[in-house]
């Protein structure tokens, strides 16, 4: 199926590009969400009108992105777990914990925002990456220390 995307949607396209998606995507999650229209002459029309609101929310989502990354770089991501004498941890750091400890500094990231690089078993430094928007990503350190 066809569609006129209203959003910026990650691995799938910018606003106003005309993609082709599978028929359940469309109509159980990017119709009911306002994502995207059904490719015809009325959606076509309507899409030329609303266009310019629609840049306007993107730019809005962008800086609040851009916001939202100039925060977490002002904080220390720092984690004190219980270890063994090889600096194994016990169970690792996941998306889940990383994700409370930036809501606890009142700052939302989705779990599709961020991306742990590699596995986090051991003390010390580890990278991870946040993009909360298209094209608008950084890489973290975060720091993990023996209890």
């Amino acid at each position: 199926m066809k569609v006129i995307l209203t959003t910026n949607i990650k691995k799938l396209g910018k606003i106003g590009d005309l993609v082709n998606v599978k028929d359940g995507y469309a109509r159980n999650f990017l119709f009911p969400n306002k994502m995207a229209l059904r490719e015809n002459k009325k959606n076509l029309d309507y899409y030329e009108k609303i266009k310019d609101e629609m840049k306007s929310n993107e730019e809005i989502k962008l800086k609040n992105a851009e916001n939202l990354i100039a925060e977490i770089a002002n904080i220390n991501i720092q984690f004190t777990k219980e270890a063994d004498d090889k600096n194994q941890l016990y169970g690792s750091i996941s998306k889940k914990e990383i994700i409370e400890f930036l809501s606890h500094n009142n700052l939302k990231v989705k779990s599709d925002d961020l991306t742990i690089k590699n596995p986090i078993k051991t003390i010390g430094e580890h990278e991870i990456e946040i993009s909360p928007y298209l094209d608008v990503t950084k890489i973290f350190k975060i720091k993990v220390i023996k209890n």
